[in-house]
């Protein structure tokens, strides 16, 4: 796409460490994974960052919903999280509270981004001084008074750094900002344009203290040349009055699939929440290397005995967006179910989402899985007088798939407990059984991004576990003193298979994975 392209070329010309600065990413942007080898006094420093992660600028917009506590007042932590300094900083506190309530009232839709372009990071002649630039798109927005938001991925380690930030198109011309470990972005309030005509931008950054002078290099530009660092750039304006499309019938496809990106984007936070964080010590392995079952389309055409199987289905289901390139252009998910079965799955949810809950509450999981699970049922809530619209029957059918992986990985979790109780007994503990292995996944899943496919552990003494009779004749032939055989193993005799939803600009398929999760063992 058009914004991709300029995206790279953006990321193309930035340097290594560079400031973090402004946006949250655009729906097709991603993490940057940026490689830079460079010369601190160099002006300019160009790389190749692969983006892959589509969620990034919905990721930032649940940030600011969230960022305002019970009593309609911004927390401490969202005061830190956004590096600002105090309460009483009325410029940006007063901003970062009226975006936290627009994108809670709106949903994020009465809010409007802008991406920069070429941005380039320099130190100045005193070589304390760091000078970002970085180009505006000509855009009516530009009339209204911005917001730039500047994001890292990676906390700061250099201690508390304070930063002044400026520049002639920051209003007010000087700002500060007060970075810890704990501090993802910086916001800084812009000054409107007269006209919508192409800008650039030029920002000076700097420490008043002389000790933190390399804390701030290494901020902006990065400790070590070949450094790795991922950055964002980012212009947000508020104001819009756009309806909120969860409450209103949607016509329009692009309105559609904006809901249904924004859906997809809430159920990949909420499992990063709910799910249980396995952390392999192996690499992200990827999915489309293995062999699968032709995918099946699913959309309005979908049978009604595919679907009613997908639902009475039991099977690991992972959530993929095939390409992070085309994310911005997926087509709005839809589904036309029978009467019946839109009544199953929604007696389906309400029980799930109860048995859920009380998992969320038992394993202290925190809040806000709890708030996503409601803004997840909101999404997909389906009309109990009327055929449900097509998108909200996807949206309902995709919930539905992912709280039975959520339950099935609490229920395996459960099993495995009274498994390793069990091998409290010498004799029990030493059994061909199964056992837990969780492996990583592929980076571009909505989630889960980990798999539990459990392998096989134990002896294969007699009496035999699960045998046939080809083993139990080995195993006695091998007892008569026939040492040079073969001994039984203990291996997986029955697999279950891995359920893929995947989805790119052509719409949302089913890949079926066959012998992907260990079912049984027995000895071979």
């Amino acid at each position: 796409s058009i914004i991709y392209d300029v995206f790279i070329s953006l990321v193309n010309a930035l340097c290594c460490g560079v400031l973090i600065l402004c946006w949250p990413r655009h729906a097709s942007y991603g993490h940057l994974d940026i490689y830079t080898h460079m010369d601190i006094s160099a002006s300019m420093v160009s790389h190749h960052a692969p983006h892959n992660a589509p969620c990034f600028v919905d990721d930032v917009f649940a940030v600011l919903r969230e960022g305002v506590g019970n009593d309609g007042e911004l927390t401490n932590a969202s005061l830190t999280l956004f590096g600002i300094c105090t309460v009483s900083d009325n410029s940006a506190g007063s901003v970062l509270l009226k975006l936290s309530n627009e994108t809670s009232r709106n949903q994020r839709n009465g809010l409007e981004v802008l991406h920069p372009t070429g941005v380039l990071v320099a130190e100045e002649d005193n070589r304390e001084t760091l000078k970002l630039t970085f180009d505006l798109p000509p855009s009516p927005l530009l009339k209204q008074s911005p917001v730039l938001l500047l994001a890292f991925e990676s906390p700061f380690k250099g201690g508390d750094l304070d930063v002044t930030f400026t520049s002639q198109s920051l209003q007010p011309n000087k700002q500060s900002a007060c970075i810890s470990g704990e501090t993802q972005y910086i916001l800084l309030t812009g000054k409107a344009s007269e006209g919508t005509v192409h800008q650039q931008w030029r920002i000076s950054v700097e420490t008043n203290s002389p000790v933190m002078k390399k804390s701030l290099k290494d901020l902006l530009i990065g400790e070590k040349t070949g450094c790795k660092i991922s950055i964002t750039l980012l212009l947000l304006f508020s104001g819009g009055t756009r309806p909120d499309t969860r409450q209103t019938h949607v016509s329009g496809s692009s309105l559609a699939s904006s809901q249904t990106f924004s859906f997809l984007c809430e159920l990949k936070r909420f499992l990063g929440d709910v799910l249980p964080q396995h952390h392999p010590e192996s690499p992200p392995f990827q999915l489309e290397s293995l062999p699968s079952m032709p995918p099946l389309s699913l959309g309005l055409s979908s049978s009604e005995t595919l679907l009613a199987g997908l639902i009475n289905s039991s099977f690991l289901t992972v959530f993929s967006f095939a390409r992070w390139g085309s994310i911005s252009q997926v087509h709005p998910g839809q589904l036309a179910m029978s009467p019946a079965l839109v009544e199953e799955v929604r007696q389906r949810l309400g029980q799930i989402g109860m048995q859920i809950m009380e998992v969320i509450r038992e394993k202290e999981v925190g809040h806000r899985a709890t708030e996503r699970l409601e803004r997840l049922q909101e999404f997909s809530a389906l009309p109990t007088m009327e055929q449900a619209a097509g998108d909200s029957q996807y949206c309902a059918f995709l919930l539905l798939k992912a709280l039975q992986t959520v339950a099935r990985e609490y229920e395996l979790q459960r099993g495995l407990r009274a498994t390793r109780a069990d091998t409290n007994n010498p004799v029990r503990g030493s059994v061909c059984s199964v056992r837990s292995l969780t492996v990583n996944l592929e980076r571009r899943l909505v989630g889960p991004s980990a798999a539990n496919i459990k392998n096989c552990h134990g002896s294969c003494a007699f009496p035999l576990t699960n045998a046939n009779d080809h083993v139990v004749l080995l195993h006695f032939h091998i007892e008569s003193g026939n040492m040079n055989e073969r001994a039984p193993c203990c291996v997986p005799v029955a697999y279950e298979p891995l359920e893929v939803v995947g989805l790119n600009e052509h719409g949302t398929y089913l890949s079926m994975i066959p012998d992907m999760v260990a079912k049984e063992c027995g000895c071979r």
